[in-house]
C-alpha cells in the first residue's frame, strides 16, 4: 500500500470525526478540538489536533496537528496525557463535544427524491396547463 502523505492523512481523520467515528471528543479554548480516532482501514490509533474547519473541507484547518501510534492502548494512553495536560493548563471546555461536527460538507450535492416539491408548498406552484400531469425534473 502506498504511503499516504500527511495532508492526505489529515483529511482521512477530519472525514472520520466529521462522520462521528472518533471515540473521545473534546472542546479547548481557541475553537479547537482534540479527538482520539481508530483508521478502520489500517487500525492504527490517532489523537488529532484542529481547529474548526471555515473552508467546508477545502483546506486543512490551520495550526492541525495529528499523532500516529500503531497499537490502539499507546493512542488512548496519548489522548489521556493530553488531555490532562490541557484540563491543567486551563484550556478544556468541554469533554465529549459534539461541537462543530458535520460543519465540513464532503457529500456533494444534495439529492432530492421525486416527492420532495409537494401541492402544499408555495413556492412549486403548478401553471393550469401542467396541473395533473406528472413532473419530471431534469439535471443540467
Amino acid at each position: 500500500m502506498d504511503e499516504q502523505s500527511e495532508e492526505q492523512v489529515i483529511s482521512r481523520l477530519l472525514a472520520l470525526e466529521n462522520d462521528g467515528q472518533a471515540t473521545q471528543r473534546a472542546e479547548l479554548t481557541g475553537e479547537r478540538f482534540l479527538s482520539l480516532l481508530q483508521d478502520p482501514g489500517s487500525g492504527r490509533g490517532y489523537v488529532l489536533l484542529h481547529g474548526l474547519d471555515e473552508t467546508e473541507g477545502a483546506q486543512v484547518p490551520p495550526g492541525t496537528e495529528f499523532w500516529e501510534y500503531p497499537r490502539w492502548d499507546e493512542a488512548e494512553r496519548a489522548y489521556g496525557q493530553m488531555l490532562e495536560e490541557d484540563r491543567q493548563a486551563g484550556e478544556l471546555v468541554e469533554v465529549d463535544s459534539e461541537a462543530g461536527l458535520g460543519d465540513s460538507d464532503t457529500e456533494g450535492a444534495e439529492v432530492r427524491d421525486r416527492y420532495s416539491a409537494v401541492d402544499e408548498d408555495p413556492l412549486t406552484g403548478e401553471s393550469e396547463e401542467t396541473e395533473g400531469q406528472e413532473q419530471t425534473d431534469t439535471l443540467s
